[in-house]
């Protein structure tokens, strides 16, 4: 279940204010200071520094981009719902270097050798999105429609990012290895690293794409279809396999993670499985008792209260809650009396 998210402004320290370069100074300031590897040489936490590590690339990506930024302002968090966010909780540090390598330069790569050949051949990032659904949806379970922006492979040129017609060439630095050999510490021993050229692909583009520019990719929308299970909880996430950003080099693609918020009921407020109530009623059908009407999330029910009845005497309506996705048994309606 994902944490309460902080503001990116106040994650990368910088005013709302700042421009473009003063985000990008911030955000490789501190992205160096919490890369786990040196982190934990300083002393620092390495677990605690990753999440910090991740939470920093989250906020660059969205405050580094006009039109994310502009929404965000506007909205805050949760006007990033549908904009095809990486998920970066999923996402190796690597990788996060590798997305920013124009910012990093040299220390990117340096860091990202000893696993750039895997990089170069991995699945897609995954996505993440939101979707609020309302207790009787959570009480249902639901089916939602999502729209959404990703990255996904040019229809030109087929993901190649090489023009139609020609084809990307060997690369020459590497012999199309996709990685060099380098002597180090004065020939004492061999050290292969991933080709700065041709970033591990063993294939150079001479001829750029005109429809995607040789990235071999394109923002388009999506519409998605997702089933939601009955009984889900606050920040939890259901996975649609295959809906996030393309591989690399026909790898599969990653995965979009939907969060489930619930919107607040104006009646019911929940606890793990039970629904929780308060029904008003008058002095003299609490001293008298009887039968009264009670809301739930599917109608009216009838509830028998005794004589003498106390203001704030809790009764249960066995099974009126909601499924528990764990133990597959309903919960209860809790229904406080308000004398």
């Amino acid at each position: 279940m994902p944490t309460v998210k902080r503001d990116y402004y106040e994650v990368l320290s910088v005013t709302r204010t700042a421009d473009g370069e003063e985000i990008k100074r911030a955000y490789r300031k501190l992205a160096m200071k919490y890369h786990p590897d040196r982190a934990a040489g300083e002393g620092m936490d390495k677990a605690e520094a990753e999440h910090k590590f991740k939470e920093c690339a989250e906020a660059y990506e969205v405050l580094s981009d006009p039109t994310r930024r502009q929404r965000y302002d506007q909205f805050g968090h949760a006007g990033m719902s549908g904009v095809g966010q990486h998920d970066f909780s999923h996402m190796d540090v690597t990788d996060i270097f590798s997305m920013f390598d124009e910012i990093f330069g040299g220390a990117a790569r340096g860091r990202a050798n000893a696993s750039a050949q895997r990089n170069a051949n991995r699945r897609g990032f995954d996505l993440e999105t939101q979707v609020e659904l309302t207790l009787q949806e959570v009480a249902t379970g639901a089916e939602k429609t999502i729209e959404f922006e990703k990255q996904d492979l040019c229809e030109t040129c087929k993901g190649s990012g090489a023009k139609p017609g020609t084809t990307p060439t060997a690369c020459v630095q590497c012999g199309g290895q996709g990685r060099v050999a380098q002597q180090g510490f004065g020939g004492m021993f061999r050290m292969v690293t991933t080709c700065p050229n041709c970033r591990g692909r063993g294939t150079v583009i001479r001829e750029h794409c005109p429809g995607c520019g040789g990235s071999g990719r394109k923002l388009k929308k999506r519409v998605v279809t997702v089933k939601i299970p009955a009984g889900v909880h606050e920040g939890q996430a259901v996975r649609i396999a295959g809906e996030g950003e393309p591989g690399e080099n026909g790898q599969p693609s990653g995965d979009l993670h939907c969060y489930i918020s619930v919107r607040p009921h104006p009646v019911f407020s929940r606890h793990n499985s039970d629904i929780v109530c308060q029904v008003p009623i008058s002095f003299t059908d609490a001293a008298l008792g009887g039968t009264i009407e009670v809301p739930t999330l599917k109608g009216s029910e009838k509830l028998e209260i005794p004589h003498g009845t106390q203001h704030g005497e809790v009764f249960k309506l066995k099974g009126k809650g909601l499924p528990d996705l764990r133990t597959y048994r309903t919960g209860d309606q809790v229904v406080q009396i308000m004398v």
